[in-house]
């Protein structure tokens, strides 16, 4: 079997397949390691802390944890605050960059498993096997499998990906903030989009969504006045001190409508890229991943193909509630707090305030948020 694509979700679907009989290879664009300098921020459910830690895959000193999450509206009344105490849980999640969460997963795969430094040229199909051509290290190669699983990224233009632009630019960066922060993350609903305060060592990991005319100009000012609009912005419940580097990126929802084709299988944000709210679209491509490998390893008993019709068309069957729900869950959030209507307003208000008033509204909320479509009944 071949994965195309070495990143965090790669690596976990190779890990999660290592004591099957399938011999697995990773093929990877990047020199190995090429993950050290990322410097962004992931946010992770406790449910990825728990398949990460069966894989012996996670960096407990990397991580920092989230127990507390502060949901409100700017200009409006209603606020939520989940615990992980009332869950009985040690944190709600986590927050870890990338290139440590990366440096873990690498640390277990061995040198036999990558192939780095690779350009596919061509990928071909059939009844028994796929064929990929490629390019590695300034000479070409064919490699022959049962199955091929793409897990290297944002897809890009392809008819079978539908795209739904939000008319939104996210400015990523780490500030310091006082008072500490004290393990509270902070989910902020404003006119322009959510902003998204994360505990990342003693910084913030801050997603700050806005059109893209204003995020240009927040990218171009100096670090006094981009943190004072950022107060703007956030409110007077905390003050920020001091900025890393900033960057800005556009914000859609791209959606493959199918997931499976003859001997090829889309993963992670090959699959489906979400909108950064609720921090859900990392840890439904780690899901994915998993079950995956769940299903290869059921059915290899029966099927020994893992790239069988009926092995991709389980899959596909598996994947349906936790993608379909969770892209819903973010799109909706989006398309509900993105404005200032004053009726839409008001219910936001009254929606935040019914989650703080009524404990098992809360509770679906918060186990969907920790472990995706296995919190539903």
């Amino acid at each position: 079997m071949l994965i195309v694509g070495a990143g965090p979700v790669g690596m976990t679907l190779a890990l999660a397949l290592a004591d099957s009989p399938l011999r697995v290879l990773l093929i990877d664009r990047r020199p190995h390691g090429a993950w050290a300098d990322d410097p962004r921020a992931l946010a992770l459910a406790h449910g990825s802390r728990q398949l990460l830690e069966r894989l012996n895959a996670w960096n407990t000193p990397a991580a920092t944890a989230i127990r507390e999450i502060h949901v409100s509206q700017r200009g409006g009344f209603g606020r939520t605050l989940i615990t992980a105490e009332e869950y009985g849980m040690p944190a709600l999640g986590y927050v870890m960059r990338y290139r440590d969460l990366a440096a873990a997963l690498a640390a277990r795969i061995t040198a036999e498993q990558l192939m780095p430094r690779c350009s596919i040229d061509k990928i071909e199909t059939g009844n028994e096997d796929a064929t990929l051509t490629l390019m590695h290290e300034g000479a070409p190669r064919r490699i022959t499998a049962k199955l091929i699983v793409h897990a290297e990224g944002t897809p890009g233009s392809d008819p079978d990906v539908k795209v739904r632009d939000y008319d939104q630019h996210a400015i990523v960066a780490e500030v310091r903030p006082t008072p500490a922060h004290n393990r509270r993350a902070w989910e902020r609903f404003t006119p322009d989009g959510p902003l998204a305060l994360l505990p990342l060592g003693a910084d913030y990991s801050v997603v700050f969504t806005v059109p893209p005319d204003k995020a240009a100009a927040l990218l171009k000012l100096n670090d006094g006045d981009f943190l004072a609009a950022l107060s703007e912005q956030f409110g007077k419940r905390l003050d920020f001190i001091a900025t890393g580097p900033r960057a800005g990126f556009p914000l859609a929802l791209r959606v493959r409508q199918q997931i499976t084709q003859q001997r090829q299988v889309w993963i992670g944000n090959c699959a489906q890229t979400l909108h950064p709210v609720s921090g859900q679209g990392f840890n439904l491509g780690l899901r994915d991943a998993w079950e995956l490998a769940e299903t290869l390893a059921e059915s290899l008993h029966r099927q020994p193909d893992a790239g069988h019709p009926a092995v991709l068309a389980a899959y596909a069957r598996s994947r349906s509630i936790d993608r379909r729900g969770s892209m819903a869950f973010t799109d909706g959030i989006v398309r509900l707090f993105s404005n200032d209507f004053p009726p839409l307003r008001f219910a936001r208000g009254l929606g935040l305030l019914a989650l703080d008033l009524y404990p098992p509204l809360r509770h679906f909320v918060a186990r969907r948020m920790i472990w995706g479509a296995r919190a539903w009944p």
